[in-house]
């Protein structure tokens, strides 16, 4: 096995294509071993779902488009990174304020935790950012 393996897909920022990067982050995590009805498989696609919207409502028509990286590392870790080139980057909303949205951050933060890894946020060279979380993968590689 390789110790990277990795794909690509870039998505028009409109709300189908969350469905569509969903969808996309499945048929990888079974391509390289993980049951679709395994809970890991249901946490990374919920925490996609969650990034994609992101990247989606929040940049305000100025990144035309998101891109999905994933990434498994040895075997060990999957690295799974949400780019938009919209300068402003994620921030907690106040706990008031939260009423109807702002929590999709939290939830990815959460499920990351809960799961054994993390959440960080890198610049773009073009002023934008990458969320990225980064997941323990304990599933043998196909």
């Amino acid at each position: 096995m390789a110790d990277l393996q990795e794909t690509s897909v870039t998505l028009p920022s409109e709300a189908a294509s969350v469905t569509a990067a969903r969808r996309c982050v499945s048929r990888q995590l079974l391509e390289w071993g993980l049951p679709p009805d395994d809970p890991a498989a249901d946490t990374v696609r919920l925490i996609v779902s969650e990034l994609a919207t992101n990247a989606v409502l929040h940049t305000s028509g100025q990144s035309p488009t998101f891109t999905m990286d994933i990434r498994l590392e040895r075997g060990e870790q999957l690295h799974i990174g949400v780019t938009d080139s919209h300068p402003r980057w994620p921030r907690r909303l106040p706990t008031a304020a939260q009423q109807d949205n702002g929590r999709g951050l939290v939830i990815v933060r959460l499920l990351a935790a809960e799961s054994g890894g993390g959440l960080r946020v890198t610049p773009t060279g073009d002023g934008g950012k990458t969320v990225w979380i980064t997941l323990p993968w304990a599933v043998p590689v196909r």
